[in-house]
């Protein structure tokens, strides 16, 4: 029994932005066509400290090659990145720039259990994209190299504290014995 593919179980719209028609390749090996694209961005894309906000323009340099099996595409994308610094949660905006290839069979008999397959001449790009951007997003952003964080104590932005910034430490388990020692006790001679 040959291996079912997750996306022989869908039927793609042809509307929706990220899937791409490849009639014009037909099934000629060697066939090549390159398109740029403005998309918008899927939502939820990103980790717990940064992402790409739904709906931001992604600029897509891709090729379509039709080769034996499918349809090889491989791309760039580059897209706006927001998100708050993991030292000082400040906002963080940036960009990120990812390259992708993925394979679209043309039959799931062909296919492996993860592999993708072409809804007739439809692809949808959006999974490749997605896995491409998701592990080039760093886990921990900062606002920049050099940040200080937050302060444990207080929770004060420590390149808005200063450098004399501190608090009194003590030993809770020495704390009835505080206030035995005067100032005077240190002056005794003996």
């Amino acid at each position: 029994m040959p291996h079912e593919s997750r996306m022989s179980t869908r039927s793609l719209d042809p509307r929706a932005p990220w899937v791409i028609s490849t009639h014009e390749l037909g099934r000629r090996p060697g066939s090549m066509r390159e398109m740029d694209l403005r998309l918008p961005a899927p939502e939820d894309l990103g980790v717990d400290m940064i992402g790409v906000p739904k709906g931001a323009d992604v600029e897509l340099d891709i090729r379509l090659e039709a080769v034996m099996e499918g349809v090889l595409v491989t791309g760039t994308a580059r897209a706006p990145l927001r998100g708050e610094c993991a030292r000082c949660l400040d906002p963080v905006t940036s960009d990120v720039e990812v390259a992708f290839q993925e394979l679209f069979f043309y039959s799931a008999e062909d296919a492996g259990e993860d592999d993708q397959v072409l809804d007739g001449f439809l692809l949808d790009l959006e999974p490749a994209f997605r896995d491409a951007t998701v592990l080039a997003l760093p886990l921990s952003p900062v606002c920049r190299d050099d940040c200080q964080g937050l302060c444990a104590e207080c929770g004060a932005r420590l390149a808005d504290a200063g450098p004399d910034h501190g608090h009194e430490k003590f030993d809770v388990r020495w704390a009835a014995l505080r206030g035995l020692v005067t100032d005077n006790d240190n002056d005794q001679e003996g």
